[in-house]
């Protein structure tokens, strides 16, 4: 195993992603914050724009937990999943100086999962533990050609894989292996240093099989009411867009109809349409246009007013 390990370590640091500016501190707070947005939101999309926006805005967990929860919100606006930003902040307001170092602790927070205390404690504090995410998964089922497996099964033998010499450097080159070799379509075979000993090769779409997701489909209705250069907007009513402003819903009347647009959110596919109103009777608030950006609205909204 140590020959397949070294491979790895020498693979990871000639084509490693070894860039990216969270795999270039020592601050956990910052290590922490890639993570939860990594999970729903592709690499160049975080690196690029959230990531550092947001730690400019929240340089600390003592900035973001001391941060209202709307701010909040208005700079996640955009990335999806809210619950993410909310689970942050509250993280922020349980630890403002530092996180905990264990797994045991860090899984007590909110919105820390088994992946994401692992990554913490292996890329911040450099423990010799595994970490499981989708890409390393899939590496590791076909390795082990493990077919139709329990996550258990997995994470055990990521644990009997680590090389305890380096494991965070381990950790992110199974990571990158998964995310830029083993592909889950058309893998890289032959450009994997553990083509060798790997037992799924020949036939590695075998280890990759994932039930096939349902959406939900929904029509959406949505009124447009402007005045003097702000917008009416409310407070959101379903899980959906909890803790923020969306536009409010109502009948549709043919006459109004501005336009028409589709966006998806997590399991739906939605259609949603866009009407001009008169008037309102629920509880408005009134935002600027040009203060937008700072007002906590889903990427569906902004959508929406990118339309008009």
């Amino acid at each position: 195993m140590k020959k397949e390990q070294d491979a790895l370590l020498e693979w990871y640091e000639n084509y490693g992603r070894h860039d990216l500016p969270w795999r270039n501190t020592k601050d956990i707070y910052h290590i922490y914050l890639s993570e939860i947005m990594l999970q729903q939101t592709h690499v160049s999309r975080v690196e690029q724009e959230y990531y550092p926006q947001f730690l400019e805005k929240f340089p600390t967990l003592k900035v973001l937990g001391s941060a209202p929860l709307d701010d909040v919100l208005a700079a996640w606006s955009g990335l999806g999943y809210y619950s993410r930003a909310r689970n942050l902040h509250k993280t922020a307001q349980l630890s403002p100086t530092t996180l905990p170092k264990t797994q045991k602790e860090l899984l007590q927070l909110p919105g820390i999962g088994k992946y994401t205390a692992s990554a913490i404690c292996s890329f911040g504090h450099k423990q010799n533990i595994p970490v499981v995410d989708t890409n390393i998964a899939r590496v590791i089922k076909r390795y082990y050609a493990l077919e139709n497996t329990i996550d258990k099964i997995i994470w055990e033998k990521a644990e009997k894989f680590v090389n305890p010499k380096s494991p965070r450097e381990h950790n992110l080159a199974l990571m990158d292996l998964g995310s830029l070799v083993c592909l889950p379509k058309n893998p890289k075979c032959d450009s994997c240093p553990l083509f060798q000993k790997c037992q799924g090769k020949e036939n590695p779409e075998l280890y990759t099989k994932t039930k096939k997701k349902v959406y939900e489909s929904l029509e959406l209705f949505y009124g447009i009411l402007l005045k003097n250069n702000k917008i009416a907007l409310v407070p959101s009513s379903g899980k959906m867009y909890k803790n923020m402003l969306e536009l409010p819903s109502v009948d549709p009347i043919d006459e109004n109809f501005i336009a028409k647009f589709k966006h998806s959110y997590t399991k739906y596919r939605l259609s949603v349409n866009l009407y001009k109103i008169e008037n309102l009777e629920d509880d408005i608030v009134w935002i600027e246009l040009d203060n937008l950006s700072n007002t906590p609205i889903s990427s569906l909204t902004k959508k929406a007013l990118n339309l008009i």
